[in-house]
């Protein structure tokens, strides 16, 4: 499939500190997932994506344009819905006013269609009972929905979402899923968490960062396989292990180096992304 979305050798520093280390991601249409741990880059880079940041060097290009100057930032800004991790939500706002604000900044300038646009944007994140509260009034998870109303005014070709399911409960947290598959599905959305789960349910594809840096891009089953036979339990913990917890049943669940004669199961996500954090070599590995 070709790709909609490229960037490529992004640097970006604040001061001493190196934020994007030479970070070049191609993004295709379907989901793909963002993960690493705090401070690996991943908002830097989603806010870069989203002409919010201009890198010190590197180039972004989305649809055949070049973000790099005012008529291709503003070309790729038209086709773009991003829903920044704090998204600056106006607490005495309704959730229609808000996002009808939104509309707003996104040119739509005739009341009544952008009125519909906005009634449109609510009920695909299931708000229209709730479109006249205000959002002081409203739950964590209604917020997050009300957030993403606004990133999909104007039906955008690529979505950008940095930590949406962050305080969700389950009950929410499994909605947002089925909101953003069914998302993805026409569009290009690039979606950051912290979250195995949610990449193992939602994405096609995974990119990992780490200090700046892609350390992984490819599928979920990619990274599953980074800790193939690395996975094991046993009835005693073991004296060496990069992680080991008693489960419910009684024994240890361990990852890392596995002893010759360990009883070996199946890895998950989360043990393969925690293995390439520590270091474990992968295909797809950025170097």
């Amino acid at each position: 499939m070709t790709s909609t979305v490229a960037l490529a050798g992004i640097h970006v520093r604040f001061g001493r500190t190196v934020a994007l280390d030479d970070v070049s991601v191609q993004l295709e249409r379907g989901v793909t997932g963002l993960l690493g741990p705090n401070g690996a880059g991943k908002t830097t880079l989603l806010r870069v994506l989203a002409t919010a940041l201009a890198p010190d060097s590197g180039t972004v290009r989305a649809f055949g344009t070049d973000a790099g100057d005012s008529a291709g930032r503003l070309a790729l800004r038209r086709r773009l819905g991003y829903a920044p991790q704090e998204p600056g939500l106006h607490p005495r706002f309704t959730a229609f006013e808000f996002v009808d604000y939104v509309a707003i900044l996104c040119e739509q300038v005739d009341r009544r269609a952008r009125h519909a646009e906005v009634r449109r944007v609510l009920h695909e994140v299931g708000l229209d009972d709730r479109r006249s509260a205000r959002i002081k009034t409203l739950s964590g998870g209604m917020r997050r929905r009300v957030a993403l109303a606004a990133a999909l005014i104007g039906n955008p070709d690529l979505l950008v979402l940095d930590e949406p399911t962050v305080g969700l409960d389950p009950e929410q947290r499994l909605r947002f899923r089925e909101l953003i598959a069914s998302l993805g599905q026409q569009r290009t959305v690039l979606l950051s968490t912290h979250q195995t789960e949610d990449v193992q349910a939602l994405c096609n594809r995974v990119v990992v960062m780490h200090g700046g840096r892609v350390r992984f891009d490819g599928t979920p089953a990619g990274l599953v396989e980074v800790a193939q036979g690395r996975v094991w339990t046993s009835t005693r913990p073991p004296v060496a292990a990069l992680a080991s917890w008693q489960t419910g049943t009684g024994v240890f669940r361990n990852v890392g180096s596995a002893p010759a004669e360990a009883d070996l199961v199946e890895p998950t996500l989360e043990d393969g992304y925690l293995l390439l954090l520590d270091g474990a070599p992968a295909a797809g590995v950025t170097a």
